[in-house]
């Protein structure tokens, strides 16, 4: 069943990955635009451009010939609301984001400009899927990209919930050693932030965030009925982690609702 679809990223046009994905599922039929950076934009969140014009420029021969490019001068939030409200004739019946050069696991999805772009589309009520692959090494994107295209035919049968998304991460591994793929939970990951300090050649000092992972621990909110997206891909399973964007916290409306009612009264 061939779909409309819009593929975004964050690593910008020239990156392999998004090539592999939308060359992938142009050539199984859909009907596939691209509206991504024209740079990269990896970490960027959720942000807009706001105070300086956005811009798109039509690329021509990075892609298969049926695919259509764009190249955006903004965030990848900004290239699928672009694309969606003047760039497409037609809006997609799914958005693509990826495929990802490194993983987005737990809460690595907070800082993602790849989640964001997939998040933009479900705030615009499309069904949106977010791809990574886990490795910043490895070029070969093509297991990920057939995975995503057997996904969009199962999600053309079966559409997703309104306001979900799926944050997909594949193995960097070799194709028969993926175990299979496993729906799972969003884990938690702390970093402790690192920040190099440095000088310029004009003797001007900066500084280089170099985070590095100091633990995976489990959110008690989540119910432990599936494994988190971080255990699963070590075990290599391509993990399927259904997100939304709303960040109200159960035990903490539990909590300020013990404790609201007094407050009120002192107030």
């Amino acid at each position: 069943m061939a779909m409309r679809l819009l593929i975004s990223n964050d690593d910008g046009v020239y990156a392999r990955g998004i090539q592999t994905l939308a060359n992938t599922l142009a050539e199984a039929g859909h009907q596939v635009s691209v509206v991504c950076p024209d740079r990269e934009r990896s970490a960027t969140g959720h942000g807009l451009t706001l105070h300086q014009p956005i811009r798109a420029e039509k690329i021509e021969s990075l892609f298969h010939p049926a695919v259509q490019v764009w190249a955006c001068s903004g965030t990848p939030s900004d290239c699928v609301k672009l694309a969606i409200w003047a760039l497409l004739d037609e809006p997609p019946e799914l958005v693509l984001s990826g495929i990802n050069h490194g993983a987005n696991l737990g809460t690595d999805v907070l800082y993602s400009g790849t989640v964001s772009a997939a998040m933009e589309g479900m705030i615009e009520g499309i069904p949106s899927v977010a791809l990574s692959l886990t490795s910043f090494s490895s070029q070969n994107f093509q297991p990920a990209a057939d995975f995503a295209c057997a996904l969009v035919e199962q999600l053309a049968k079966h559409p997703l919930p309104e306001l979900t998304l799926l944050s997909v991460n594949v193995p960097s591994v070799a194709r028969d050693q993926i175990r299979g793929a496993i729906v799972t939970r969003q884990g938690v990951r702390r970093y402790i932030d690192v920040f190099e300090k440095r000088v310029d050649p004009r003797g001007k000092t900066y500084y280089w965030l170099a985070g590095e992972l100091l633990e995976d621990v489990d959110d008690p909110d989540v119910a432990a009925d599936a494994p988190t997206d971080v255990e699963a891909i070590r075990e290599n399973y391509i993990t399927i982690t259904p997100l939304h964007y709303n960040l109200t916290s159960p035990s903490g409306m539990k909590m300020a609702q013990e404790w609201t009612l007094s407050l009120t009264k002192v107030w």
